[in-house]
Order: structure tokens, then sequence, then C-alpha cells
């Protein structure tokens, strides 16, 4: 992986998409940092999916930079990277089992994915009870629970980008913890949200805007 075997973060300086018709994510200047958790909040179809697919080097961007510990890098950005449960673009199909979901991530992630390793990583992570419901079936808890966890199989990835696992339902504070988790066990981990779950967010306390100066491994980022 060339000298970027542990990078160490993920800038966006003044990043800009533009759809056919109209801006798809306005100017965007952010840092996410390896062992930290950055909650970005903007209302849906705010350029959540442009967000996502640009940090991780999966779209270009029409004006800005993109920096893999400060400098573009985009394949190898891709390579540590995952999306993870984004609208229309890498969320399972709500028909398909917990089974073919793990079976398809497993396989994504470059690791095996028969009967028999699919078995494996339904029971080592107490699924197995649940292994023909549909995704759509899964409590919103167990939902992000299983994807954040497919997203983090490869090896390779150091970063994970959650995509609004509040249109699911269920308490932010909960997909907010799981975040916290794989921070503390060295991941960089962004979070998109609404505006709504980061104010109950910040009414109970998990999240404060962070002092300048401060040494927060939490930060939060408002699009305009």
């Amino acid at each position: 992986m060339t000298t970027h075997d542990h990078p160490e973060a993920i800038s966006l300086r003044a990043v800009r998409v533009e759809g056919r018709r109209d801006t798809m994510l306005d100017p965007v200047t952010l840092r996410l940092e390896r062992g930290s958790r950055l909650l970005v909040v903007a209302e849906p179809g705010h350029g959540h999916t442009a967000l996502a697919l640009v940090a991780t080097g999966r779209m270009v961007p029409d004006e800005g930079d993109v920096l893999l510990d400060g400098r573009p890098d985009a394949e190898t950005l891709r390579k540590v990277s995952a999306v993870v449960d984004a609208p229309t673009i890498t969320e399972p199909d709500d028909a398909l089992t917990v089974a073919g979901t793990v079976a398809e991530g497993l396989a994504l992630a470059g690791r095996p994915s028969s009967r028999r390793a699919v078995n494996h990583w339904l029971t080592e992570h107490d699924l197995a009870e649940r292994r023909s419901l549909r995704v759509d079936q899964l409590d919103p808890v167990t939902r992000v629970q299983t994807l954040l966890a497919l997203g983090a199989a490869d090896p390779a990835v150091r970063y994970l980008v959650l995509t609004l696992p509040d249109r699911h339902g269920g308490n932010p504070k909960d997909w907010w913890r799981m975040a916290g988790g794989y921070a503390e066990s060295g991941y960089g981990v962004m979070v998109q949200c609404t505006p709504a779950s980061a104010h109950v967010l910040e009414a109970g306390r998990h999240i404060e805007r962070p002092v300048e100066g401060t040494d927060n491994h939490d930060a939060m980022e408002v699009l305009r």
C-alpha cells in the first residue's frame, strides 16, 4: 500500500460537487483523523451521498482538494475507506436476507464468502438466529452494527463513513456510541446525520461543539 500503510488523516479543502442541474455539495472543508469520530450534519438530500463518495476517493470533486496524509491519492483512499449504508449506493437491498448481506459484504471486503464462512461470521456476531430475516426486518441498532462490522471486515480499511443511520429510526446515541467504539479501535469514523439527530445528541450531552485549540476527539461539522 505504498507509503500509506497507516494513513492518519483525510482532509477536504473547499471541496464542491456540481450535479447536472444543481450543486450537489456546497464547498466543504473538514478533516477526519484516525482514532476520532466526526459528526457531519445536514438535511437529507443536502449532499450527504456526494460527500461520502468524495471523502473516500470514489467521486472526483469539481473544485477543491481531497488529501490523504496531505497529498492526493484517490486509489489508496478508496482502499482504506468504506462507505456504509449510503442510500442507493451501498445500502443493502431490503429484500436481501441477513445471510445474503453478510456474504455480499465479505466478498466486497476480499474475505471468504462461502456458506461456512458466512455461518462463522454470523455466529461470531450473534446473528445466527437472524440469518433468514430480511435486512429491513432488523432493528436499527442491529442493522447499523452489522453494516459497520462488514465495512470494517476488510483489514485494509482505516476509515468508515456511515450515511444517515437516523433514517432507520432508533436513538442517535446508539449509533454515535458505535462510532465511538470504532474510533477507540483506531478507525476514523464520519457519521452523517440530520439536524434533528444532532440536536438529540447535543441535548443529551453525547457531543458538544469542540472549542478551538482543545484536544477533542469528537467534532461536529454543519453543512450550510
